[in-house]
């Protein structure tokens, strides 16, 4: 298992999309935010599960030196069970693959063999039932807040009945499930996204576009934590 804990389930995380930094100087965006990062968030996207490409292992492996955080990697891609083990080797802590692929189960136990953290992730326009049966089987939960292939998209509010049914079911069940939300989160949307359920908060645009990216993940917290007061 990897050495890198997750930290407790259910408390808060902030992890950066590194899709949003700047690809030509990556060590120096990664160790800018570390003060105020929980994870690194990484999408992995294959040109055609969903219509771009972004990296894959070998880029987790020369970040790996660079940083002693969890490596959250998100995998957008159609044949999952053809890189995880390559993901595994190349230091990544976790990998969540889509509901939508198939295969789900021997997914999620193949992740599982390999040492990684489980993860299940799910379209906006995924119901909630597709993905209930599995909450008993992963350790974490990817509730897409837009459709998955490009950065900078806008918050699907709609998704927030989706989280709520998911943290019914998770604290109804005691289960050590974290519930993550990802595209359009920022300083409006976050607190939302908490008071929903949500407890992994991934951001990108409104991280590394902004003129200081540690000030702007601080402010991303602090709006976070606001509604849980």
């Amino acid at each position: 298992m990897s050495p890198r804990d997750p930290g407790v389930s259910g408390s808060l995380r902030i992890a950066p999309s590194i899709l949003a930094a700047d690809f030509a100087d990556l060590a120096n965006a990664i160790e800018t935010v570390d003060e105020q990062t929980d994870w690194l968030h990484v999408d992995v996207m294959d040109g055609h599960f969903v219509p771009n490409l972004s990296i894959g292992p070998p880029v987790v492996a020369s970040m790996r030196p660079c940083s002693a955080k969890f490596f959250d990697c998100h995998l957008m891609i159609s044949e999952p069970e053809r890189y995880l083990e390559s993901f595994a080797h190349a230091g990544a802590d976790g990998c969540t693959v889509h509901v939508e692929v198939g295969n789900t189960a021997a997914l999620l136990a193949q992740t599982r063999e390999l040492g990684l953290r489980v993860g299940l992730a799910a379209n906006p326009d995924t119901p909630f039932e597709r993905i209930e049966p599995f909450l008993d089987q992963i350790d974490l939960l990817l509730l897409m807040t837009v459709f998955p292939g490009f950065g900078g998209q806008s918050f699907i509010g709609d998704v927030m009945d989706k989280v709520r049914s998911a943290r019914r079911v998770v604290d109804a069940n005691e289960l050590a499930v974290n519930i993550e939300v990802d595209g359009g989160i920022d300083l409006t949307t976050a607190p939302i996204a908490v008071a929903a359920g949500a407890n992994v908060l991934v951001a990108g645009s409104a991280i590394f576009s902004r003129p200081s990216p540690l000030d702007a993940a601080r402010a991303l917290r602090d709006a976070a934590q606001s509604s849980l007061v």
